[in-house]
């Protein structure tokens, strides 16, 4: 019973099943979730920080059941990992931005963050590459999408300033 629920839960419901771009799929509903919670639901963000910090947690616990006989330790359809990295900007634009936004900006922001996302967890560069190559375990798995998701907090931080000075 566990072994089903970790294996529909590293796959996000078997979307990582898909036979191509898994994780860009991975990542699009993440968005798409996500966007529902904050605008469609008006969920909570405290709720929403809940369910990610729970998510978070527990995908190191999924990850090393799921491929614990398995000797590739990061195979493609786990994609929990995309939904952690790619979780991590929204949220942050969500709560800094609190009822300021309209919901044109947040399509706009979301379309950004999930491009920016997809470019930084494709591309890898340092310390995402790090955890990818040198951490063969959940931890790898999980912290390289971390590490992508705060390449786009940083790449909109930097945006944000370079406008204010403009």
């Amino acid at each position: 019973m566990i072994k089903k629920f970790n294996s529909i839960f590293v796959t996000m419901f078997s979307l990582g099943r898909i036979g191509f771009l898994p994780g860009t799929f991975g990542s699009l509903a993440t968005v798409i979730f996500l966007f529902v919670c904050f605008h469609i639901l008006n969920i909570s963000s405290n709720i929403i920080l809940i369910i990610l910090v729970i998510t978070f947690v527990y995908s190191f616990i999924a990850i090393k059941n799921y491929t614990e006989n398995n000797e590739n330790k990061d195979p493609r359809e786990i994609i929990i990992d995309e939904f952690i990295g790619q979780a991590i900007p929204i949220y942050l634009y969500e709560i800094s931005h609190g009822t300021e936004k309209t919901m044109d900006q947040a399509l706009i922001i979301y379309t950004v963050c999930f491009i920016l996302f997809r470019f930084f967890d494709i591309l890898k560069p340092f310390p995402v590459s790090y955890f990818d190559r040198k951490h063969k375990n959940s931890f790898g798995v999980v912290m390289d999408d971390v590490c992508a998701g705060l390449y786009v907090v940083l790449s909109l931080i930097c945006f944000m300033i370079l406008k204010s000075l403009i």
